[in-house]
């Protein structure tokens, strides 16, 4: 009898990602995950995601070891946009983010030069309802955008301004690597291409990247960004009118422009989420799921929910693209 079910060609239906099923028979749920890393990853690289359901993953910690045996090799993550809560390294848990505000689709820390290749989540609650990790294929996504918009974005790429202060989302002191040390953080923005500026209120920072990626296996062309989801647009607009009475219209957390510095209106907003939407998977958080997502090909997001809900993430195979 073998431990566990043998690892084949992930079950595929539509408007779900791939399943892989294992079935309990003796075997330590470790020791089977490495044992199939390599054939794991392989098929979110095939699929762009494979969600492996049946293995007996209970709590916390076992979430966090099984995401370190699936990520020998972890992304340290800087600049992030919303707080997290560092479990081991390149292993977090999800962003702190309203319950009730959805997160847009999006490409993990895909303003930066150094993205993770890989991501891997394990649910520890499931949320009482919603709650769903959605997934959208970003080589469908380009095909479907208007061809002159993706002809702009490719020519200019897009513009992400943040501000960093004590009062919303992530201080400078913790953002960036140098514990509070403004030098470091200066030598930071420098070695990534990332224009920067002190003000009483803290740290502004200006990068520049490009809106369309290659993928480093396939060379696909992906649509590959935060265009969307960091935009001011997509805030609350009760949030947003107060944050530009405290630190005026230039002092948002975040936005995203064109290239060039225009700014981008909303339809245009919009209809990028639109898009995003006709390409999208869902899936139900089951107890001690695990979903590994190839975050290059693969956008995703988190929609509002209900009742307790905790999904740790870990990122891994740093790639410059």
């Amino acid at each position: 009898m073998t431990p566990f079910t043998a690892l084949s060609e992930p079950v595929v239906e539509p408007r779900r990602p791939p399943l892989v099923v294992a079935e309990e028979d003796g075997e330590a749920p470790l020791d089977w995950l490495e044992r199939h890393r390599d054939a794991l990853r392989g098929q979110a690289a095939g699929h762009g995601s494979v969600l492996v359901r049946g293995l007996r993953l209970e709590g916390r910690a076992d979430a966090v070891a099984a995401l370190r045996r699936l990520m020998p090799d972890p992304y340290v993550e800087y600049e992030p946009f919303a707080p997290r809560t560092v479990h081991a390294e390149g292993v977090y848990s999800s962003s702190e983010w309203p319950p009730d505000q959805p997160m847009c689709m999006h490409h993990e820390a895909s303003y930066a030069l150094d993205v993770p290749s890989l991501l891997a989540f394990c649910c520890v609650t499931p949320p009482a309802s919603g709650g769903v990790t959605a997934l959208a294929d970003s080589r469908r996504v380009l095909a479907d955008l208007p061809a002159p918009l993706v002809e702009r974005f490719e020519r200019l790429g897009w513009e992400l301004l943040r501000n960093y202060n004590a009062f919303v989302g992530v201080p400078w002191q913790s953002a960036f690597p140098g514990g509070g040390d403004r030098a470091a953080v200066e030598d930071y923005c420098r070695r990534q291409g990332i224009a920067y500026s002190w003000d009483d209120d803290g740290l502004r920072t200006r990068q520049l990247r490009p809106a369309v990626a290659r993928h480093p296996l396939t060379g696909e062309r992906c649509w590959f960004n935060q265009i969307a989801f960091l935009n001011e647009e997509t805030m609350d607009p009760a949030v947003r009118e107060y944050l530009a009475l405290e630190f005026g219209a230039e002092g948002l957390p975040f936005t995203t422009r064109y290239g060039d510095g225009t700014p981008i209106d909303r339809a245009t907003v919009d209809l990028i989420n639109e898009v995003y939407e006709r390409h999208t998977v869902r899936f139900t958080w089951e107890r001690g799921d695990l979903l590994l997502v190839d975050n290059v090909r693969t956008a995703h997001s988190r929609e509002p929910y209900r009742g307790d809900r905790e999904i740790v993430v870990a990122m891994g195979g740093p790639v410059r693209l």
